[in-house]
C-alpha cells in the first residue's frame, strides 16, 4: 500500500498529477483544493496518498494535507460514496466547512456541493456525525506539522487501512515511537506498531 509519494511533477491537470519517483511515474488523482496549490512542472512535491484497490485496478488519490486525506477516507466509508464522488466533494468544500456542516446538520450546505443531492447529504450527516468527532481528535493528535508528525500520521493511516480503529492505531504508533529510535523509518515504525496491535489482540 502506498501512503506517501515524494518526487517531481511531470504532468498535471485539474483531475490528476503524474509524479516521477526515481524514474517511475505515478498518476495520482487529486481534488481541486490540491491542484490549485501544486508547484510548476519539474518541481518537487510530496503528497499524502490513499491507495484504492479494485478488482481490475489500483488507483492512487493524493492530497497536500493529512486533513484532506483523512476526510477522504471518512467519505468513502459512507454507503453510496466512491472515491470519485469523495474527491468531488473535497473539490467543492473545505474540510473545515465539511466538518462544520455535518456537525451542525446543515443539509442545505451539503446538498449545494456539486454531485450531492438531498438524500446523499442526509446520508452524510447520519453516517458521519459521530465519526467526525473522532476525526477532529485524530487531527489534534496527528495533524500536519513536523516530519515526525507526518511519519506517524502515515503509519496511522496505513494501519487504519488494514482495518484497525483509528484510536487503536494512534495509540500503538505513539507507543512504537517511544520504543524505537528518534530517526526510525516508516517500515520500522509500521512493523513495531503492528506488533503492539497484534500483541494486544492475542
Amino acid at each position: 500500500m502506498i501512503a506517501h509519494v515524494n518526487g517531481k511533477i511531470t504532468r498535471k491537470s485539474a483531475d490528476s498529477v503524474v509524479i516521477d519517483v526515481n524514474g517511475v511515474g505515478y498518476e495520482i488523482f487529486i481534488p481541486l483544493s490540491t491542484y490549485y496549490k501544486l508547484p510548476d512542472i519539474n518541481e518537487g512535491i510530496a503528497l499524502n496518498v490513499h491507495t484504492y484497490l479494485r478488482d481490475d485496478a489500483i488507483h492512487l488519490y493524493g492530497f497536500l494535507t493529512l486533513e484532506e486525506k483523512e476526510a477522504f477516507t471518512l467519505l468513502i466509508g459512507v454507503s453510496g460514496i466512491g472515491p470519485r464522488l469523495a474527491r468531488n466533494i473535497l473539490s467543492g468544500i473545505s474540510v473545515n466547512d465539511l466538518v462544520s456542516a455535518i456537525s451542525s446538520s446543515d443539509k442545505s450546505r451539503l446538498s449545494a456541493i456539486p454531485g450531492i443531492g438531498t438524500k446523499t447529504a442526509e446520508r452524510l450527516m447520519l453516517e458521519l456525525r459521530d465519526r467526525i468527532k473522532n476525526f477532529n481528535k485524530a487531527e489534534e493528535a496527528s495533524g500536519p506539522g513536523s516530519g515526525k508528525d507526518l511519519l506517524m500520521a502515515d503509519v496511522v493511516s496505513a494501519l487504519d487501512n488494514l482495518g484497525y480503529k483509528n484510536s487503536q492505531s494512534s495509540e500503538a504508533v505513539k507507543k512504537a515511537r517511544k520504543i524505537l529510535a528518534e530517526e526510525c523509518a516508516f517500515e520500522d515504525l509500521f512493523k513495531e506498531a503492528l506488533r503492539l496491535l497484534s500483541k494486544r489482540q492475542s
